[in-house]
């Protein structure tokens, strides 16, 4: 999760990324840092890829990745929770270079009055840039989504 200012007070952002494609596959915004939150994240990443039974779950050791309602969430669709080492940012990379290339693409721009306002430019970004046509090193600078076409026309 992230925290981004507006002058309403903070607006919260869970996202779930594919680790293949460095998709955001799921994502939720909020006043407050809930479980919702992340279970809305992660709700909406498995109405999008409709995971096969094992897939692994991966997150930083935050309150909402350990709580009750979340691995009983992560339970009901048979997902695996792996969590990163306790003080270890590094476990958890692959998020957080995500969130520093939201804000510095994105946020760090921006003095956003309202969470709505923040919200929709947060929306435009994940899935009109980021996840359709901002070019990825680490894909040989292809988009993610570009990359998972890519990838399906190798395996058709």
């Amino acid at each position: 999760m992230s925290y981004i200012s507006t002058y309403e007070g903070w607006l919260y952002l869970a996202v779930v990324l594919d680790l293949y494609s460095r998709k955001v596959v799921g994502w939720s915004m909020g006043n407050r840092m809930t479980s919702r939150l992340v279970i809305d994240a992660l709700e909406h990443a498995i109405v999008d890829r409709k995971p096969v039974d094992g897939l692994i779950f991966h997150s930083d050791r935050g309150s909402q990745y350990v709580s009750i309602d979340f691995r009983k969430s992560l339970k009901k669709h048979s997902i695996i929770q792996s969590m990163s080492g306790k003080g270890n940012c590094y476990d958890n990379a692959v998020a957080e270079s995500f969130f520093h290339t939201l804000k510095t693409e994105l946020v760090y721009w921006e003095r956003y009055k309202t969470r709505s306002d923040a919200k929709s430019d947060i929306f435009k970004y994940i899935e009109g840039f980021y996840n359709r046509r901002r070019r990825h090193s680490y894909l040989n600078y292809f988009s993610p989504s570009n990359f998972e076409m890519l990838y399906l026309k190798k395996v058709a």
